[in-house]
């Protein structure tokens, strides 16, 4: 390999290697970095009106990702929040009556999120949950 070429692939390499911090300080509003703030920060999430009508609400909000509610305003404290996602393989959990079921691998997990049987290892991210005038709201746990 010639001086020449060698010298053109480092260079090039140095800047490829380094561009992710360069856009990053040209444009820090594109990178959100979680603080502490943001963990007890709630966000409006959806409706009473729109979850009382099934007895779940989901949504995909932007501030903390999707969100699957289960509860009614008739027992506001008994809500249940989890990030719907199975930990398996990516496929969206339903609730079935006690428990969240994924229909791509029949991986269970309780109402709390936890795994019951697998293949899934990891349990569902949780939220709390609250009505408050009119609306949903959560905030990460």
């Amino acid at each position: 390999m010639k001086r020449r070429d060698f010298l053109s692939l480092a260079i090039l390499g140095g800047f490829t290697s380094s561009l992710p911090v360069i856009i990053a300080a040209f444009f820090p509003s594109t990178i959100k970095l979680a603080t502490a703030e943001d963990k007890n920060k709630w966000y409006k999430v959806g409706k009473v009106a729109d979850l009382d009508a099934t007895g779940q609400l989901l949504v995909n909000n932007p501030q903390v990702g999707p969100v699957l509610i289960i509860g009614t305003s008739k027992q506001p404290n008994g809500l249940t929040a989890v990030n719907p996602t199975c930990t398996h393989k990516g496929c969206t959990v339903n609730w079935e009556g006690q428990e969240f079921i994924c229909p791509c691998h029949q991986a269970v997990f309780n109402s709390h999120g936890q795994v019951l049987h697998g293949p899934a290892r990891s349990s569902l991210k949780v939220f709390s949950a609250k009505i408050q005038h009119r609306a949903v709201w959560v905030k990460s746990v």
